[in-house]
C-alpha cells in the first residue's frame, strides 16, 4: 500500500510540485465545486475585465453536482463528474493561480501543458464512491450562481478527502500509462 500525502489547502507550488503520478493524496481544508456552466461564467468575468467571484489562487476545484443533503447531513452523494467538459476553461482558471482539479477521466493537451506551466495537478475522485467521498464533507455552502442548482459553486469544508495525483505537475499521467508507481510488475 502506497503512503497517504496529506495536504492543507490552499496548496502552493511546492505542495503541487512534490507529488507523483499515482500518489494517494488526503486533502483537508476549503475545496470548491464547479461544473463547466459555473466555469464558463468564471472564465467570462475575466474576459469582461472583471473579477471572479470566488478567489481561486492556491485552490482545489472538485468537478461535482452534489446531491441534496438529507437532514443532519451537510451534502448529499458527490461523486465527480467527466474533467473533459472543462478543459476549454481550465487554462485560463490554471493561469488564474487554481492549483488542482479533481474529477475523473482523461485530459486534453491543453490542459497537460498548462499543468507544466502553471503548476497544476490533476487529482482523481473514484467514480461510484459518491456516498463515500461525502463522508469526508463537514460542511457545504454556496457561494455563487446559485440558478445553477447542484452546478452552483459550492464551498467545501472537507477533512481528508482522498483521491489520487492522475497526471502531475512534470506531465506524467496514469491515462497513459496505466501504471501505478507502488505497484508490482
Amino acid at each position: 500500500m502506497a503512503e497517504v500525502i496529506k495536504l492543507q489547502t490552499p496548496l502552493t507550488d511546492e505542495d503541487v510540485m512534490k507529488l507523483k503520478a499515482g500518489d494517494i493524496v488526503s486533502l483537508s481544508g476549503v475545496i470548491y465545486t464547479g461544473r463547466d456552466a459555473a466555469h464558463k461564467r468564471l472564465v467570462e468575468c475575466l474576459d469582461r475585465n472583471e473579477p471572479m467571484p470566488i478567489d481561486v489562487k492556491g485552490q482545489a476545484i472538485y468537478y461535482v453536482g452534489p446531491a441534496p443533503a438529507k437532514p443532519g447531513k451537510p451534502i448529499g452523494s458527490c461523486g465527480p463528474t467527466t474533467s473533459y467538459r472543462m478543459d476549454p476553461y481550465t487554462p485560463t482558471m490554471l493561469a488564474e493561480g487554481m492549483k488542482a482539479m479533481i474529477g475523473k477521466g482523461p485530459r486534453s493537451k491543453e490542459v497537460v501543458d498548462a499543468m507544466l506551466e502553471h503548476k497544476g495537478v490533476y487529482l482523481a475522485a473514484i467514480g461510484g464512491a459518491a456516498a463515500v467521498i461525502a463522508k469526508a464533507v463537514k460542511s457545504c455552502e454556496v457561494i455563487t450562481y446559485e440558478d445553477l442548482g447542484a452546478e452552483a459553486i459550492h464551498k467545501l469544508e472537507v477533512e481528508d478527502f482522498i483521491c489520487f495525483v492522475a497526471i502531475d505537475a512534470q506531465g506524467d499521467n496514469l491515462y497513459e500509462t496505466g501504471k501505478l508507481p507502488y505497484m508490482h510488475e
